[in-house]
């Protein structure tokens, strides 16, 4: 049998591989694509952020004026007792509806307010009590102080007068708010004793209920449907001077009290804090004097008279 040898040749092998230029366009195209989904992140990340703030001072804007409105809702209702509020006399809050602004010039800040309401409270010895004197006051007393420039609410049990000669009880005029508790109407750098120009309470009843909130505010409606900066009818009462003079009316005038606070968020407050050296440099009062106060005006364009309600929040 013959056989026939197979010869098995050496087949050329070839080596395929990218190019230079093709390695190029490779990397330059995952360059691209990183470089992107970068962007895409730090801009979620950003947004991300802006939305946390928004909600977080929005939170806590909401949590202050619902504790506000339950207060409001329950105050005592009587000509025959003080209320601590805006008006044209008897009032050092700040400058009664008119904007000073840039570094306060004068004025105090925001607004205060400190009225007896039905909302249970607990006296000194810590027994709760169905009466409370309450105020709020954006604590201006010391830039050293922890509450500096944040929203403070004071909530102090009280009795009727005459149930207790332990407990301080709720007084009638000519006794006023101001003679019982000096700190629940002063926003001063004086501390100690319970006399004189005195803004720290002694019974530690003050607590922090808007550490964001810097700027406070509030306006009446009167029940003839005008937003005012005073507590009273001024076309039904052209000689009334405070709420006590020449007669005692209370609050009777008044419809409801339109409240407007500023919040900022921790961190942004931080930054601001952390470039406040002293009060000579930008801080948050700085701001808080910028934001306007409420002016009282009828709408209706007359001597340029343009504040209505909600014109204060939207330049806000």
């Amino acid at each position: 049998m013959n056989r026939k040898p197979i010869a098995i040749g050496n087949a050329k092998r070839t080596r395929e591989a990218f190019t230079l230029a093709e390695l190029l366009v490779s990397i330059l195209i995952i360059g691209l694509i990183v470089f992107v989904a970068a962007q895409l992140m730090s801009n979620a990340s950003a947004i991300s952020r802006t939305g946390q703030k928004h909600v977080s001072t929005d939170t806590q804007a909401r949590v202050v004026l619902d504790r506000m409105a339950l207060d409001f809702a329950q105050m005592l209702k009587r000509i025959d007792v003080d209320y601590y509020v805006k008006q044209p006399n008897g009032y050092t809050g700040h400058g009664n509806g008119h904007g000073w602004g840039h570094h306060l010039n004068g004025q105090l800040g925001s607004d205060q307010i400190a009225f007896f309401t039905q909302v249970p409270g607990y006296y000194p010895s810590g027994a709760q009590s169905p009466y409370s004197l309450v105020a709020y006051r954006v604590n201006q007393s010391s830039s050293t102080n922890r509450a500096w420039m944040k929203l403070e609410r004071l909530s102090r049990g009280l009795l009727w007068n005459g149930v207790s000669n332990t407990n301080t009880p709720l007084v009638f005029l000519p006794l006023t708010i101001g003679s019982q508790w000096p700190w629940a109407v002063n926003n001063n750098t004086t501390c100690g004793g319970n006399s004189g120009n005195n803004s720290c309470d002694p019974d530690g009843f003050y607590e922090v209920i808007g550490p964001g909130v810097f700027r406070f505010e509030y306006y009446y409606v009167l029940k003839n449907g005008r937003a005012s900066d005073v507590p009273w009818d001024r076309d039904a009462r052209p000689n009334q001077t405070t709420l006590t003079n020449p007669q005692s009316i209370g609050l009777t005038d008044v419809e409801a009290i339109g409240v407007v606070i500023a919040v900022i968020n921790s961190t942004d407050r931080a930054i601001i804090d952390a470039n406040a050296a002293n009060l000579a440099n930008a801080s948050l009062l700085d701001l808080a004097s910028d934001l306007a106060d409420f002016a009282g005006a009828h709408g209706r364009g007359v001597g340029n008279q343009t504040r209505y309600i909600g014109q204060i929040e939207n330049d806000w």
